[in-house]
């Protein structure tokens, strides 16, 4: 860096971080500024290291906005964090990083070296804070060690299966002089394409050949891998339905192919019932495996025994983690999907071709179900999701924006709809069209926005020209402060807040617990007077005003939409704004409240009550569920919304 007046250039330590970044092309770098980080902050300030400082107003909403980032670009997000507040601010969405597999680089300032031992202001043991949600957690013990752990630091980051890497240095490290040759030379990288042993191969094969009614489940290595068209070619050789992993990370499988089924449910008997009939279960790439609120032993295992369970995945730990595995493989996703599909038969057997037929007849089915609930949802007093999806999707399709969107999703009281309707398929999109994370913990999504956002071109061919961000009321107070980084970076944003002024997420999660432990010997527990729809689960008295926290944070515009028939016009003026002004826009959706019923003994009044309180939204796993209903079912059938407590 020039430096002292005419002399030659200065190099620091920290500029070895700056040597990273330019090898890899990685242009950003997340955070809240604080003191111990100037060092590195201050590199960002010379043109010659083409890395913008992206400044945050917390912590989290930094390290979420290097997820975003990261996911776009398939490379390590960076983000730079203050001694212990600044670690401890980060963990919620720290944990979402890890449970997704993405791959970050968190460098924390420690305090002075010399000083750390007598406990300064703010110092802590850093390292213990960030263990447990990264692949490897270090703090540099001398300078000199600075390039090897830096090194090794985004080798592990990028190494598969991706994930978090944290870094404590000592301040005053990042502050001395090197030599002009003092460089990194580089970074290892491990190619990960590599397949699964032959023996392994062939066992799994001959398990599908011979399973006389199989089911795929496709988990987030699936999408990370960009594997789609094989396992496309792996559901049509054994014609089995397609269900994603609860709170998939991405879009693992196209939703426009008719074995797609949505997400597995997310109660212990949902999931039980979508494997109880089948003979042979393919775990392909498949995580976060327990992805559920309520667990009793007693009442048996998720996956039953009876099943046969063949795994494919390029994470050791997930293999026959929680069950016995008869044949699993070891192998990236994409590289070894094309050997199965070789061994299981070049074009599918009788039975195979008659399951195909029948869930082609199914996903008619459905999408005939649906629309008959998109016209009368537009019909409903109040704004329900399915409404703003389906705004979203005719003008994704008249825009021509195909492949050039991206849709962040944290309504987590209502998934379906948009992972439904939206255009997630093999025309329209790739698996990082869609973002979500497999953590659970809130506050993620608009964060998020803004990495990516600030990556136009993804890594697998997809263009983030339009974002938007749909997230429930309750998740968007946790960070609005986004808001103000979205005006400050001119970031253009849609923002979807459906706001139903609950939590109704955790409605639905004191159901399952009353139902769960109401009656159960030792428990009996139950809410004060019976009461399902506490005060403590509203967000009202007074109501939110987004569309003013958003003009006072950042300057936003935005409007309040009331009414079904008002969406479709709200959603075309949002999109105007974001893409011919390139300014983010804050759509404030009043969605209806839908607090369930108290639990019923009586059939028929718990149906006459559901019946009157809203539409019923039609399951997305017709293969198993053609009967089943959503909205204000009991919490053992509600498998289109996920809990989260």
């Amino acid at each position: 860096m020039a430096d002292k007046l005419g002399q030659a250039p200065t190099r620091w330590a920290r500029d070895y971080v700056f040597d990273i970044l330019s090898e890899l092309g990685i242009h950003h770098i997340f955070g809240v500024p604080g003191t111990n980080e100037i060092p590195i902050i201050d590199g960002t300030s010379y043109p010659e290291n083409k890395v913008e400082y992206i400044e945050c107003l917390h912590e989290n909403i930094a390290l979420g906005a290097a997820m975003g980032s990261a996911r776009m670009t398939g490379l390590p997000g960076v983000l730079v964090v203050h001694v212990t507040p600044g670690i401890a601010h980060s963990i919620g969405n720290l944990f979402n990083a890890s449970r997704s597999q993405v791959p970050l680089v968190i460098l924390c300032c420690q305090q002075q070296n010399e000083l750390v031992t007598q406990e300064p202001l703010l110092a802590s043991n850093l390292v213990d804070l960030a263990r447990q949600y990264t692949k490897w957690a270090h703090e540099v013990r001398a300078a000199e060690e600075l390039p090897l752990v830096l090194q090794r630091a985004f080798k592990e980051a990028m190494a598969a299966p991706n994930g978090p890497v944290f870094v404590s240095i000592p301040w005053e490290f990042t502050m001395r002089e090197i030599g002009a040759d003092d460089k990194i030379k580089g970074v290892t990288r491990i190619s990960p394409h590599f397949t699964g042993a032959p023996e392994s191969i062939a066992q799994v094969a001959n398990a599908l050949k011979e399973a006389r009614n199989p089911i795929i489940i496709a988990g987030d290595a699936v999408g990370y891998a960009n594997a789609w068209p094989e396992l496309q070619q792996m559901a049509e050789l054994i014609g089995a339905p397609v269900l994603l992993q609860t709170f998939s990370a991405v879009a693992n499988f196209p939703n426009d192919d008719s074995h797609w089924q949505g997400e597995l449910p997310g109660t212990q008997a949902g999931v039980q019932g979508v494997f109880k009939d089948h003979d042979v279960a393919f775990l392909c790439g498949f995580s976060n495996q327990a992805q559920i609120t309520i667990f009793k032993y007693s009442d048996g295992a998720l996956i039953p025994p009876a099943v046969r369970q063949v795994y494919l995945s390029n994470n050791i730990w997930d293999i026959g983690k929680n069950y016995y595995g008869e044949a699993a493989v070891f192998g990236d996703i994409k590289a070894t999907l094309p050997l199965i599909n070789a061994q299981v038969g070049s074009a599918p057997s009788a039975p195979a071709a008659a399951r195909n037929a029948k869930l082609a007849v199914l996903a008619a089915q459905r999408r005939v179900q649906w629309d008959k609930y998109f016209v009368e949802a537009l019909a409903a007093p109040n704004i329900l999701a399915v409404v703003i999806a389906q705004a979203l999707r005719e003008e994704i399709k008249q825009r021509s924006l195909n492949r050039k969107f991206v849709y962040v999703h944290e309504a987590v009281s209502d998934p379906a709809p948009f992972q439904y309707l939206l255009p997630f398929g093999t025309e329209g999109a790739a698996p990082i069209s869609y973002y979500c994370v497999g953590g659970g913990s809130l506050g993620w999504s608009m964060p998020a926005s803004l990495g990516i956002k600030l990556s136009p071109q993804g890594w697998q061919q997809i263009d983030a020209e339009f974002v938007v961000a749909a997230v429930g009321d309750g998740s968007s107070l946790f960070y609005p402060q986004t808001w103000w980084t979205a005006a400050h970076r001119k970031l253009a944003v849609l923002y979807i807040i459906t706001n139903n002024h609950e939590y109704h997420t955790l409605q639905n999660g004191l159901q399952q617990l009353v139902a769960a432990y109401g009656t159960a010997p030792g428990y009996e527990w139950h809410p004060k007077d019976n009461n399902t729809d506490p005060s403590y689960l509203r967000i009202q008295s007074p109501v939110m005003d987004f569309v003013a926290i958003a003009k006072a944070l950042g300057g936003l515009s935005g409007e309040v939409v009331d009414t079904p028939e008002g969406v479709k016009a709200a959603v075309r003026r949002g999109m105007d704004h974001v893409l011919q002004h390139q300014q983010a826009y804050v759509l404030d959706m009043r969605t209806a409240q839908n607090p369930p019923p108290p639990p019923s003994t009586d059939d028929d009044t718990g149906k006459q009550a559901r019946q009157a309180r809203a539409p019923v939204q039609p399951a997305l796993n017709f293969f198993h569920q053609q009967g089943q209903l959503l909205a204000g079912a009991g919490p053992g059938d509600n498998q289109n919304a996920p809990v989260i407590f």
